[in-house]
């Protein structure tokens, strides 16, 4: 007998396809979305009186990287002498709150206090910051919302990017180090606020339509649009997830082992806000899925034992290989595991089978993996896989209260995504041509996704990514290259090789790849573990050249036509750059920007030469 999923309560598939005339769909849930909170800092004064001695947050501190604690009740204290700090200094929704600094427990009340006070909040990727060279994407948004108020946890971790900055009538808050040469308040100044009234009559003037966040999305564009987040919407989305998995009253607490970044709309609205809303814990992990830092995300699992896990496809490759070497962290990773997540690209079914198998072994369930899809616009999640599914790849059906419009691309049964509901933004911030190009002439926001049904005869079976409409092209034939499910297939086929690729190239007579290795992997597979090889000659290794080849062939046989067969290809050693735009604020490869500025690379690709990877 198959072995039987985790029992969990999931939303029922019943959904409405309309089918108009010029062969465009309109896809719906047939539920009703239930009613959702008025504002986000609701859930922390809920939870404050309900479970006041709750754990919330903990983050590790110090040389001995001990947990720091604080409960809601203790949350709520805090938050509302901040906010009282706020509204001393005359914050309100004309003066914005920037964070500049990775997750924190800091970053997290700061936030509710902002809410509550009704400044929006606006996160930056800290890679603007530390990352970046010239900091011009850092100084386009600061001037963009021009923020009455710019936090950052360690000062002199960005002194170079602040000074970047004019800082002149902006409040500096600081919470380990103050920013050398800089006048700069420290963070327990504003916890050290007496509350008043004033704190609870600004919270009861939130409406829905009030900001809630500023949210930087790059896409396409290069630099960052501001991404307006209202109350409503981030509230709405919160519903839905919840209506797609029902909780129980005696369901024990969730528990979650966080490291997505707050200023991503995917881990500060449905992952912190989330979990937030549910009464949950959550253990701040500072750990990355990179090698080098998933170590400190396996080190933090051997204390944590979460309710529910969510990773990109590289985290679960390292995690699986953890996992399967040691038994005690399995036990205390499953012990009260529910369900998986993952997002940001396809999880490919090797390592699918690999988490189920170790699932199996040691709860004797198969676990649901979930996933869904959405954007910064729809804050973030507009469909889930809310049902048990043992195929990856797809992005499910729409929450209730989310109309999906499916228009033809032109090719048989792939369909450009567009949508409306009430967790759409009203828009970007202060560029209005923007806005007014991102929805049609029904109201339908133009997210520029396709997607395809798993059986077009029964939508209640979900849907299928199928790429980005924008990033797709011809070449010289005529024929379409499908350009994000090239990628996803490339790079599993090409695991562990390649961390990321970029599909070229517009007109050309064949489709060929620039590829983002995974060096700690490459220096793996030509054993080279003490480090001798220079990047130029690791990529040239025999062993890493061949797996690429062979893993591409493979994939290549496996394939259709011309564009979906990959012919040459090329290491590349430079690695994304975030001031060439080539890396966007979500931390996904912009693939124009980057083959733009690589446009000696794609020429040396097409002319041949010693770098040069012949797939068969």
């Amino acid at each position: 007998m198959q072995i039987p999923f985790k029992p969990i309560d999931f939303l029922s598939r019943d959904v409405r396809l309309d089918r108009r005339p010029d062969g465009t769909l309109i896809l719906q849930s047939n539920h009703r979305l239930k009613p959702y909170e008025r504002h986000v800092p609701a859930f922390l004064a809920k939870w404050a009186a309900e479970a006041p001695d709750r754990l919330w947050l903990a983050q590790r501190r110090g040389p001995s990287r001990d947990w720091t604690k604080v409960s809601y009740g203790e949350a709520k204290k805090q938050v509302d002498a901040v906010t009282q700090a706020l509204l001393d200094r005359g914050f309100g929704p004309d003066k914005p709150v920037m964070i500049l600094s990775s997750n924190s427990i800091e970053f997290a009340l700061l936030t509710m206090a902002a809410m509550q006070a009704r400044a929006p909040v606006a996160p930056v990727s800290p890679a603007y910051s530390v990352m970046s060279r010239d900091h011009a994407k850092l100084r386009y948004v600061f001037d963009l919302i021009r923020p009455g108020l710019v936090f950052v946890q360690n000062g002199e971790i960005y002194a170079g990017a602040l000074e970047a900055l004019d800082l002149s009538g902006v409040l500096l808050v600081h919470v380990d180090k103050a920013p050398p040469r800089m006048q700069s308040l420290p963070w327990s100044e504003l916890l050290a606020t007496r509350p008043t009234e004033a704190v609870a009559r600004s919270i009861a003037a939130i409406e829905p339509g009030t900001v809630g966040k500023y949210l930087f999305t790059s896409g396409s564009t290069g630099m960052p649009k501001a991404v307006i987040n209202t109350q409503e919407m981030m509230c709405a989305n919160i519903a839905m997830g919840q209506m797609a998995r029902m909780r129980k009253p005696d369901d024990p607490v969730p528990v979650a082992l966080d490291w997505l970044p707050w200023n991503h709309t995917m881990g500060g609205n449905a992952t912190f806000q989330g979990n937030l809303a549910e009464g949950g814990t959550t253990w701040i992990d500072d750990g990355k899925p990179l090698p080098g830092l998933f170590e400190e995300t396996l080190r933090n699992l051997r204390e944590v034992s979460p309710t529910s896990f969510a990773n990109v496809p590289a985290g679960y490759a390292m995690l699986a290989t953890a996992l399967e070497k040691d038994e005690s962290l399995a036990k205390k990773f499953f012990k009260n595991l529910n369900v998986l997540a993952y997002g940001g690209a396809t999880l490919p079914n090797d390592l699918y089978e690999r988490m189920e198998a170790l699932a199996v072994k040691h709860t004797g369930y198969r676990l649901p993996f979930i996933t869904g899809w959405g954007a910064t616009e729809t804050a973030p999640t507009a469909t889930t896989v809310h049902w048990v599914s043992e195929r990856v790849g797809l992005i499910g059906l729409p929450f209730p209260g989310v109309q999906l419009k499916l228009v033809p691309t032109g090719e048989e049964g792939r369909y450009e995504i567009r949508l409306k509901s009430v967790i759409v933004t009203p828009g970007y911030y202060k560029q209005s041509d923007l806005t007014a190009a991102a929805f049609d002439e029904e109201g339908f926001y133009k997210i520029g996704d396709a997607a395809r049904f798993v059986d077009p005869a029964d939508p209640n079976q979900g849907l299928i990514f199928d790429g980005r409409v924008v990033e797709d092209f011809k070449l010289a034939s005529g024929t379409f290259v499908l350009v994000g499910t090239l990628r996803t297939n490339a790079l599993a086929a090409a695991s562990p090789v390649l961390q990321d690729a970029i599909v070229c190239a517009p007109d050309r007579d064949y489709v060929g790849l620039l590829g983002f290795p995974n060096i700690a992997a490459c220096r793996h597979i030509a054993g080279d573990s003490e480090v001798r090889l220079s990047i130029a000659e690791l990529l040239r290794h025999p062993a890493v050249t061949e797996t690429l080849k062979s893993g591409l062939a493979r994939m290549n046989c496996e394939g259709g036509g011309s564009s979906m067969r990959v012919k040459r290809a090329i290491l590349m050693e430079e690695p994304p750059s975030v001031d060439g735009h080539e890396i966007t604020d979500k931390g996904y490869i912009n693939q124009r920007a980057t083959l733009e500025r690589r446009k000696a690379l794609v020429e040396r690709l097409y002319r041949g030469g010693a770098d040069v990877i012949e797939i068969n």
